[in-house]
């Protein structure tokens, strides 16, 4: 499709919430090509042979290990995918780097981390921001696995106010270096990489500024032991010290007091790349716990056919599907608008951070709602394991605790959430994105009289879409009433950004699971996507039931009397189904393919 093709058909960033998406126009697991099967395929074998198979090591603290299975894949070019071929890398487009993002990391939370680390921040922003000296002296060698790159920005007094930091740089007299001197903390792949990105502030400015800084412990640098960690055993976590490391003036990297930029935008990019993180441990979840539940005999028959276990199968394959769809979704509106800011000139640099700037609200999307199925999905397998679950002598155990840091790192999910909404209404307030309009016609409407014809409902998904067109209605209404309260003084109002967040969450993870399905019932028929249609039906039912709940809880957390009780019926209206889904019929339908397929038998 050209690039004016895809201006008409692509959505801006946030667009979603007001405008209608036809399936046709959004990307689906099924329409990767052939390469990039291939690619998956590629990176499924690695883990298979190098990961899952000596997973025991990552938990006993195997950092050698880590770093050796890291240069395997540096050698067989998964270190460079999103590099540019100019720089040694595959340069492939942001849909490909995804794909090795979400096959790579699913067999251990330990080298996801260090994959993630080294490949995004610890790479991409002198990709993305470094010149061509900084670019051709260390890409190369960090795309080939070489050189290990690490990120230094957290600090023990700055962590999500990440500009608070109080790591220092100093100009020399002669103006030829920088001494930077101050503590960093958590920092990935501390223990083996060659160098850092460090944030450091100049003088008295009001943002940090980005230095590349190489790993020479005769420079004053210095390293804490390795952090007792819940999880991740095996991804090298510690402490680094900078006492005077000088700093020659042409390793600052972009310009002084863009450090913060560089390091929000390194953010973007790093929550939808966690969210592809996610995926694959999913689905490695779910193949444990389906393998172990049909073989695993009580009251003599498999535990797989007792309904509470069914239950829970088909809630984690539903989500991870549903992650699926959402992920891939963002992942090629970003690719097409990369490949319409070079079409219109802008450089392979500026291109890609502003494309994924563009979608800096479903990043913070997918970051929060996978992040939490994945902490769901192994806390259901280390229940459906019973007391094996909780040995470490099978991987469910360490699945769990290894994903419980994906909720903190790139941003807690409570700043995730309330940065959606936020970065939602500063669209609006800039012109990019119209909410105020559309927010006033459903005003109009909940004093209107609703209309009581029958629709009919006999295409798939006619009332699903209908109810998702409502559910945006319940955001409109709660967040456009709350803004015309508050104001700009929304911000001070956590919990209720909180709840908005949650129905905008919803709205878009249901949405992307009904039009990936719509899109293949339409070229694969329906009764070849029969379970997929029950996954989309149920994740809508289960996000109704959310968005009902945090409706309710923003609308009486700010509005009183007449406009409370008008408001709650709109919710009541807006959330009704006129055809209740049997929820227990989808849930058996979804689990005995499951079971029939033994494990998430999509894609």
């Amino acid at each position: 499709m050209s690039t004016e093709n895809i201006k008409k058909t692509i959505l801006r960033g946030g667009q979603f919430l007001v405008k209608e998406t036809n399936c046709d126009d959004v990307f689906t697991p099924e329409d990767f090509s052939e390469e990039q099967r291939m690619m998956r395929d590629s990176a499924k074998e690695f883990v298979d042979r190098e990961l899952w198979a000596h997973w025991e090591r990552f938990e006993n603290k195997d950092y050698a290990f880590t770093e050796e299975c890291m240069r395997k894949a540096g050698e067989l070019g998964l270190l460079g995918v999103a590099v540019p071929e100019a720089y040694g890398g595959l340069g492939m487009g942001f849909v490909s780097t995804m794909l090795v993002c979400d096959y790579i990391s699913g067999a251990t939370g330990s080298f996801s981390t260090a994959f993630g680390a080294h490949t995004g921040i610890g790479t991409m922003p002198i990709t993305l921001y470094g010149n061509e000296e900084q670019k051709n002296k260390c890409v190369p060698k960090l795309a080939s696995g070489e050189w290990f790159g690490a990120y230094c920005l957290t600090e023990p007094g700055a962590g999500s106010d990440a500009n608070s930091g109080k790591t220092k740089a100093v100009l020399s007299e002669d103006g030829k270096h920088y001494s930077i001197s101050g503590q960093k903390m958590w920092i990935s792949n501390a223990g083996f990489c060659n160098l850092f990105i460090v944030f450091a502030r100049i003088e008295d400015d009001k943002n940090i500024t980005g230095f590349i800084v190489e790993n020479d412990p005769s420079n004053g640098i210095s390293l804490g032991d390795e952090e007792k960690k819940l999880g991740i055993h095996s991804s090298s976590t510690r402490q680094v010290f900078f006492s005077d490391t000088k700093v020659p003036v042409e390793n600052m990297l972009s310009e002084r007091g863009n450090g913060f930029k560089i390091a929000m935008n390194a953010l973007n990019v790093g929550r939808i790349k966690l969210a592809a993180a996610c995926l694959d441990a999913q689905r490695r979840v779910i193949g444990e716990a389906t393998k172990y539940a049909n073989e695993r005999i009580q009251f003599k028959t498999p535990i797989m056919n007792f309904g509470a276990i069914k239950a829970k199968v088909a809630e984690m394959a539903t989500n991870t599907y549903a992650d699926e769809s959402a992920s891939y979704r963002a992942a090629k509106n970003i690719e097409d608008r990369i490949a319409i800011r070079q079409e219109e000139g802008n450089s392979h640099q500026e291109a890609e951070l502003k494309g994924v700037e563009e979608y800096a609200i479903e990043c913070s999307i997918l970051k929060v709602a996978v992040s939490e199925d994945v902490q769901n999905c192994t806390d259901e397998g280390v229940q459906i394991f019973g007391g094996m679950g909780f040995s470490a002598d099978t991987p469910m155990e360490s699945a769990w605790r290894d994903a419980r840091i994906s909720r903190i790192y790139e941003g807690t999910n409570e700043i995730n959430r309330m940065l959606a909404v936020g970065m939602l209404i500063k669209k609006a307030m800039k012109g990019h994105l119209d909410l105020l309009g559309p927010a006033m016609k459903v005003a109009d409407e909940l004093t209107g009289i609703p209309s009581f014809d029958t629709p009919d409902y006999s295409v798939l998904f006619s009332e699903e879409k209908e109810i998702i067109a409502k559910l945006k209605k319940v955001f409109l209404m709660v967040a456009g009433a709350a803004i015309q309260k508050y104001g700009p003084q929304i911000e001070e109002h956590q919990q209720l950004l909180m709840a908005a967040s949650d129905i905008l969450i919803e709205i878009y993870m249901a949405e992307s699971t009904i039009l990936r399905t719509e899109k293949n019932a339409k070229r694969f028929g329906e009764e070849a996507q029969e379970t997929q249609i029950a996954m989309s039906q149920l994740y809508l039912y289960n996000a109704v039931d959310i968005v009902i709940r945090k409706g309710k809880e923003g609308i009486v957390s700010f509005a009183e009397g007449d406009e409370q009780r008008m408001m709650l019926m709109g919710l009541k209206r807006f959330t009704k189904y006129a055809n209740q889904p049997n929820v227990v019929a989808l849930r058996t339908k979804i689990a005995d393919k499951i079971a029939q397929e033994n494990g998430y038998f999509i894609g």
